[in-house]
């Protein structure tokens, strides 16, 4: 029988345990391990049942286990203690407000099309939604005080499940916000609190506000399923990363516009202070800063409204951009034509579409003019911006390089910070009792892993062996329930039961499943694979899982060939693929891996996190140089996977790869692993750790276990991290901010006047002439040479701009290698806008030497030289 209609019945809790709800609704539970296992305690196979999730689990506790819970005084007492801890942890100081001074932030709004939390609100598909859940987690423990903005999915992304034959299956449950840890923001009369854009026919999106605790950090969630709008509305936050390409837009719209909305209710209603800092996460939240500039241009009081110009130079202060892909093909880009479209529907009635749509557009050599590009727009309306790993910071600044034409790639205004990972979430409480030592004061964070080199290899081999042990017995449970969803009977799944093995090593493999990424890298020689999985002396075990998009057949095809892969009977012992990859597996699968495998394309890996995950367990990673492994692999907390010439074919780079990648399993991970048996038994050091059955303990392999967790456990933690981003951008992003805001925006509308003053004039500077004193017939290392530029200036004045000369090593080619530069300083004004401007170089290397001048744009204002994209070179 079909109910006609549904509601969620609100659990009452008693006064003595009042308090589980506030426990249940804020997620530090999620990574508060006291907090997570009185849940767990409460009934054990509720919590299993509702697939952790404190919500559910009260609201499935019948009215007799309630009262039972609340008569029991030691419950009771821990529930009290915990809240107490929990308001303790909401309001005392933390590392910001003990280290940050006056120039520090009040606010910082941080916007991403994707959160991953905790399994339990399941708004995430992969790296940039962990990424966003890690970076919120940690400004709570931090103190830095953000608040996040995104979208409510209905169905969150797809749940992944196998056919008979390996492909992969999408289905979408529609999440019950009213079931989910979130709170309706709602005005003061009670209706619920909506922002509202305008579509083009005369239509309208609205959507409601749904926040989320995140420990200290409130995230804001905007909903359009709601009676106020059409069938097509309603649908616009259906599924993340789904729909066409003018739904797509319609996400991106609400996100950025309505997310500045948003903001402004909330503040409005709590009298949360309004933020100094915009955090762009990707492209797809790029439409914020027009919001913002329409705030700017139509404002609301006795402000004075500004121009288009004031109003970008205002914004582009206290905004800061992530890119986090490496390549063209993964940036958001809309028709010119579809955007405009919906601007002309009455976005922004102070703002030219014109001049929204010139953000967008790719004016660069291979540029298509049809196309409106959310990464450049992104760009164009930041500061400050930054990839996420080192070498992703210098491959962005390659692929970004066209905007600053003139410009060598290493000035591209794109710096980098390696992502880290939330330690809490993600590192076993075992591991974190055996490896961290907690302290109260968190200024030294690379201290509290040393604790690590006072374990004996015994302790240590044993709790690795421990974790292995469970994540088998997961991976068992895992791959029976996949099986029965296969079609498979219980008489035919006995052999699920001894699948895997604790004493043998284990390899895994776990991410988002786009080519790139090479899924089925490892089976390039499937005989050989079988070989390595089968060894009868140093067996291998793989665990692999992964998503690919709905739409990425060629994704579901390499997620096929190697599910039939681990279906050999031959195998399939040593092999498993593990459909529905989430957080909940996750936490099982790092700590539970000896090593971690990736191997994408390099340099296609903007950061990978993943194995930082695996780090923080004690595992070791053997990858490709690519992403965060390229900076932080140093020889003995891992292997390097090496890299193919560029100039190789696919399937020559992939066989290359492949044969390295076998090679270093057979003669470095697997002797090393297993030992060569005269390094001692193995006992338990604790007792409530079973001592591990393996003949040997290996003590070089725990060697590197151990440098692993003390050297990369501070360094991939996202406190680190988010550390990197206050110091790096926050702060300076909120000095530029105040600065421009002052004043009713004084300095933004004068540096807006400046700047069309120098694009005006540009056009018209010129280096007309350089030459240079004291060139002996020899030069030596040590000569200074006395240079001279003249330069014509237009209407510019000295003081607008800076020339240069840049010197050093030159190519073949005439190129200047290994620059330096100096300053030249205006010594002659001679007439008619030309100026001569003069300094001394010293030659400081010898073999081929070479110098050139060229003119920057200059003012106290510039975060940097290349800001403005304008530059003119003595060659120009």
């Amino acid at each position: 029988m079909k109910a006609i209609r549904r509601f969620t019945v609100r659990t009452v809790l008693p006064e003595s345990i009042a308090p589980l709800g506030r426990l249940a609704r804020n997620l530090r539970w999620s990574w508060h391990e006291p907090t997570e296992r009185l849940f767990t305690e409460l009934n054990p196979h509720a919590w299993e049942s509702v697939h952790g999730d404190p919500v559910k689990l009260l609201g499935s506790l019948t009215r007799e286990e309630i009262q039972q819970i609340a008569q029991d005084p030691q419950l009771v007492a821990r529930v009290r203690e915990l809240d107490a801890d929990l308001q303790t942890y909401l309001t005392e100081p933390h590392w910001y407000q003990r280290t940050q001074g006056p120039d520090a932030p009040a606010a910082i709004a941080y916007f991403s099309a994707e959160y991953g939390i905790t399994s339990a609100l399941p708004q995430y598909s992969g790296g940039l939604g962990i990424l966003a859940g890690d970076h919120l987690k940690t400004a709570s423990d931090m103190g830095v005080p953000v608040v996040g903005v995104g979208l409510l999915y209905q169905a969150g992304y797809f749940k992944q499940s196998l056919s008979r034959d390996g492909w992969q299956q999408e289905t979408y449950p529609v999440l019950d916000p009213d079931e989910l840890p979130l709170t309706l923001l709602r005005e003061a009369d009670g209706t619920p609190a909506r922002v509202s854009l305008p579509l083009p026919d005369g239509r309208s999106l609205r959507a409601q506000i749904w926040r989320a605790d995140v420990g200290r950090v409130p995230l804001l969630l905007l909903d359009s399923n709601i009676p106020d709008n059409d069938d097509a509305a309603r649908n616009i936050t259906d599924r993340l990363y789904g729909g066409g390409s003018d739904h797509r837009l319609q996400q991106e719209l609400l996100l950025g516009m309505g997310g500045v909305r948003a903001l402004r209710i909330h503040s409005r209603l709590t009298g949360a202070p309004a933020p100094e800092v915009y955090h762009c996460n990707e492209g797809h939240a790029g439409f914020l800063g027009i919001e913002r500039i329409q705030e700017l241009m139509d404002p609301a009081g006795d402000a004075a409204p500004m121009t288009w110009g004031e109003a970008l130079a205002e914004v582009r202060a206290g905004t800061v951009f992530t890119t986090h892909t490496p390549v063209p093909a993964g940036i958001d880009r809309f028709e010119r034509a579809q955007v405009e479209h919906f601007f002309a529907a009455g976005l922004t009635p102070a703002v030219a579409v014109g001049n929204v749509l010139d953000l967008g557009a790719e004016t660069y050599p291979g540029g298509d003019p049809g196309k409106f590009n959310m990464a450049v727009m992104g760009l164009r309306l930041a500061q400050r911006a930054n990839g996420v790993a080192k070498l992703h910071g210098a491959v962005s600044r390659s692929m970004f390089q066209g905007l600053w034409q003139g410009f060598d790639v290493e000035e591209v205004p794109i710096t980098s910070i390696t992502n880290g990972v939330h330690v809490p979430s993600w590192i076993d409480p075992t591991v974190w009792q055996l490896a961290v030592e907690p302290q109260e004061n968190d200024l030294d964070p690379a201290a509290r892993w040393r604790k690590i080199y006072e374990v004996p290899d015994a302790e240590l081999w044993a709790t690795r062996r421990m974790l292995r042990e469970r994540l088998v017995l997961d991976v068992r449970e895992r791959l029976r329930a996949s099986w029965k969803k296969r079609g498979a009977t219980d008489a035919e799944l006995g052999w699920t039961e001894s699948v895997l093995d604790p004493d043998v090593l284990t390899i895994g493999f776990a991410r988002r499943v786009p080519t790139y990424k090479r899924l089925t890298l490892m089976l390039r020689d499937p005989e050989r694979l079988k070989r390595i999985l089968l060894d009868p002396q140093r067996p291998v075990q793989l665990v692999v899982a992964g998503k690919s998009h709905p739409a990425d057949e060629m994704g579901k095809r390499m997620i096929q060939d190697l599910v039939r892969f681990t279906d050999d009977p031959e195998v399939r012992h040593r092999i498993v693929f593990l459909p529905n990859y989430d957080i909940a597996m996750a936490r099982v699968l790092f700590p539970g891996c000896d090593v971690w495998l990736n191997n994408p394309l390099r340099p296609l890996e903007a950061c990978g996190t993943s194995g930082m995950k695996a780090a923080i367990n004690g595992g070791l990673n053997l990858s490709v140089l690519d992403g965060w492994w390229d900076e932080m692999y140093d020889g003995q907390n891992g292997w390097a996977i090496p890299t193919a010439d560029g100039k190789a074919s696919t399937d020559e780079r992939d066989d290359v790869e492949a044969a390295a990648l076998y090679e270093l399993i057979e003669s470095h991970v697997a002797p090393r692993f297993y030992g060569d048996g005269s390094e001692g038994a193995a006992p338990a050091a604790r007792a409530d750790i079973p001592a591990a059955p393996q003949d040997a303990v290996p003590h070089q392999w725990l060697a590197m276990v151990r440098h692993t967790l003390a050297t990369l456990g501070p360094r991939v933690s996202s406190r680190r991290m988010l550390t990197d981003y206050v110091q790096q951008l926050y702060v300076p992003a909120c000095v530029s901010s105040r600065r421009a805001t002052a004043d009713d925006g004084a300095v933004a509308r004068a540096g807006a006047q400046w700047i069309d003053r120098v694009r005006d004039a540009w056009p018209g500077v010129r280096v007309e002439h350089v030459d240079a004193q004291g060139v002996h017939q020899e030069p030596q290392i040590g000569d200074e040479l006395g240079i001279s530029a003249y330069v014509d200036l237009g209407p510019l004045q000295p003081e607008d701009v800076t020339v240069q000369v840049g010197f050093g090593r030159v190519s073949e080619s005439d190129h200047i290698h290994e620059r330096s530069y100096a300053e030249l300083q205006p010594v002659e004004d001679l007439g008619q806008g030309r100026v001569r401007f003069s300094g001394p170089i010293t030659i400081d290397r010898s073999g081929p030497f070479g110098y050139t001048v060229r003119v920057l744009p200059h003012h106290e204002d510039l975060a940097g030289p290349a800001e403005l994209a304008l530059v003119r070179n003595a060659a120009d």
